[in-house]
């Protein structure tokens, strides 16, 4: 079995055996105990679900599987995009663009705690512009780190400096997103797969493990195989996990 890919609003990995793909559900209280193996490309899955598998080293995909920059990110896209401010626990702010009909799909996928559309553009193109210049005016990245975003998982958020940010724009439309993730204490970043799902934050994974809670980029977790049974490395541990 090898993880090939996730879903994060419909909380779940995509695992592939023998050329089809399974769904892996992740819905919280979910029960897990796998040991991760080698990692190596993902392959592809084609739309009959079909897996292609693929043994290059490179993870989670090889350079014959990566999709290019310019297609991921829209850049020759020719439909309607909004710009948007996003903003993370406690005080990260980022802008970013993504055609409008995905928006609210878009900042859900980031795990963003705050966001506002403030800008609609007619392509990508001109959304990138737009971008830029509002990252370079008003001082905010244009990429937030997942480890950013894991140290993040246990402060409040900054609502009086996200409200003096959004002071400076016309908000068209503004969100607030609720997880159901409430940790006392910040999560141990980790890559495994083995302990009760408390839930994903974007594709940030907690995993409930001995007395601890871990934060799983499911990125990392996309091109290991997987064999079954809990893991029997030794694992950095939170002061409460001794308790």
């Amino acid at each position: 079995m090898q993880i090939v890919g996730y879903a994060s609003l419909d909380p779940a990995l995509f695992v592939a055996e023998a050329g089809s793909v399974e769904r892996m559900d992740l819905a919280p209280g979910t029960e897990l105990a796998y040991t991760l193996g080698e990692r190596h490309c993902a392959g592809t899955t084609t739309d009959d679900g079909t897996h292609h598998p693929c043994e290059r080293e490179r993870a989670p995909y090889c350079e014959l599987h990566s999709t290019p920059w310019s297609v991921a990110n829209n850049a020759d896209s020719e439909e309607e995009h909004a710009v948007y401010l996003a903003g993370f626990a406690p005080r990260t702010f980022k802008v970013g663009v993504t055609r409008s009909w995905r928006l609210d799909t878009r900042l859900r996928e980031q795990g963003a705690d705050r966001a506002a559309h403030v800008l609609t553009t007619s392509d990508g193109r001109a959304a990138r512009d737009r971008e830029t210049q509002i990252s370079t005016e008003y001082g905010v990245t244009e990429r937030v780190r997942v480890a950013t975003k894991i140290r993040g998982l246990a402060e409040p958020f900054d609502e009086v400096a996200w409200d003096a940010l959004l002071d400076s724009f016309e908000v068209h439309e503004a969100f607030t997103f609720e997880y159901g993730l409430d940790p006392e204490e910040r999560p141990v970043a980790e890559t495994l797969l083995c302990g009760t799902v408390v839930g994903l934050k974007g594709r940030i994974l907690l995993l409930s493990y001995r007395g601890t809670t871990y934060a799983v980029d499911c990125r990392d977790l996309v091109g290991y195989d997987l064999e079954p049974g809990a893991p029997d490395r030794d694992l950095q541990a939170s002061l409460g996990g001794f308790g």
